[in-house]
């Protein structure tokens, strides 16, 4: 039997629901489409929002040879195999286009692989991916990509696709209070919507009410969905458990994720949040060790190399913990968009140029290696604004070797301001 969303799924562009910016009849792929040339592009969107069912029409449109690989289950090998089947194949002959789904899950080299046959045209590249591309796509790779967002299906498609699938068959018909809530769970998420509509199918037949939708529901929803609400709440529970410096919290909500389906690499990203905001300086190796472990599961994927990241999480919990270079930055971040009119001192500019030395640039500027301490004291801030203090280290951890090191240059600097020993090493 045709699971329900092959036989729902659209044959042309004007059949898709949701994403009229990229199919509707001024959508930026219908421009391509009527042009006629292929671009490589990437689609950037959350589950169930139509990527595939795009990519599968954009091929057909252009009449080419459809390929569709995944990032989790094929590599350089199979991405290899279409690429010589395409050179091999006669002049006249269309080249294939290439489907991805998953495209960050390939590590970089194997998204390197893509690079020569997309730039000399002996394939079109379409990558689909839930992922930020900036984090999860090499910049040569994504150079070389026109990214296409796309966003989760509003209430208005999703309710389109409740009307087509009862127009599609005679057994279930729904209430307005019944596709609501059937709306309502999908949280936007059109493939999860045609799977409710399909168990719904198997289970009943006749009028579809909320009671009945109630007294459908055998068990109670997972807790965890890697695309809901509970995935937010997860890995806001596993940050701030590391932050309360709790180890066995972590580790809890971390197989959570895990065993929810989580990708290992966003939880590895968040990872290296918690080091910066409530570890920082407190202890320099947490960055280094969670970057690491991060490289340790990338070598080695699942489940090996998450016995790394569980590593690193016991560390960032049982590290010493300061938000100080946070609150540093944020501070200077509102400082820097307050002054963002006033220039550096000259003499801190380089003068590359003999006009630039007529301008004073780089006059009077002290070379602080050559001064006692390698410090000068030397004002670095613009002229007219007062020197801020943004960063103040808390007392633990590396940080009260950290106030130590700014005593004593406050105390050096003092004593050069007193003694005008800046001007002379």
């Amino acid at each position: 039997m045709t699971p329900l969303a092959e036989s729902l799924r659209p044959r042309h562009f004007r059949d898709v629901v949701g994403q009229s910016s990229l199919v509707g009849e001024e959508g930026l792929l219908t421009k391509i489409v009527e042009k006629g040339k292929p671009l490589s592009i990437l689609l950037w969107g959350p589950p169930g929002c139509g990527k595939t069912t795009i990519a599968r029409l954009y091929a057909q449109a252009f009449g080419r040879p459809f390929v569709p690989l995944t990032g989790v289950m094929n590599g350089v090998k199979e991405i290899k195999q279409v690429i010589e089947e395409a050179k091999a194949q006669p002049l006249l002959k269309a080249n294939p286009i290439l489907f991805i789904d998953e495209i960050h899950r390939l590590n970089k080299s194997q998204q390197d692989v893509l690079l020569p046959s997309i730039e000399e045209g002996f394939l079109t590249l379409i990558g689909a991916t839930t992922e930020n591309p900036s984090f999860t796509i090499n910049n040569a790779l994504l150079s070389r990509l026109r990214v296409l967002p796309l966003e989760p299906l509003a209430e208005e498609a999703l309710l389109e696709i409740v009307t087509r699938f009862e127009k599609h068959q005679n057994e279930v018909t729904l209430t307005d209070n019944a596709k609501s809530a059937l709306v309502s769970l999908s949280g936007g998420d059109g493939r999860h919507l045609l799977n409710l509509l399909e168990n719904l199918q198997t289970l009943h037949q006749g009028e579809v009410t909320l009671e009945t939708l109630k007294e459908l529901s055998q068990k109670k929803s997972p807790l965890y969905d890697r695309h809901d609400e509970g995935h937010f709440n997860l890995i806001s529970a596993l940050h701030k458990s590391v932050r309360s410096s709790d180890q066995e919290e972590k580790i809890y909500y971390f197989v959570r994720m895990l065993a929810g389906g989580e990708d290992p690499h966003y939880i590895a990203r968040r990872m290296i949040r918690m080091a910066t905001e409530d570890i920082g300086l407190a202890d320099p190796e947490a960055l280094q060790l969670t970057l690491t472990a991060w490289q340790v599961y990338e070598r080695l994927g699942s489940p090996e190399g998450e016995l790394a990241l569980a590593e690193a999480l016991i560390y960032l919990a049982l590290a010493p913990k300061s938000n100080a270079a946070y609150s540093a930055f944020k501070e200077a971040m509102q400082k820097g968009e307050e002054t963002s009119h006033l220039e550096p001192p000259k003499n801190l500019l380089n003068a590359p140029t003999k006009l630039m030395k007529t301008l004073g640039y780089g006059k009077d500027y002290h070379y602080d290696h050559d001064y006692p301490h390698a410090f000068s004291g030397q004002e670095t801030f613009p002229e007219g604004m007062e020197r801020p203090r943004f960063y103040r280290p808390r007392p633990r951890g590396f940080e009260r070797e950290m106030e130590k090191r700014i005593a004593f240059f406050q105390k050096l600097r003092s004593s050069l301001k007193g003694s005008a020993g800046s001007a002379n090493p």
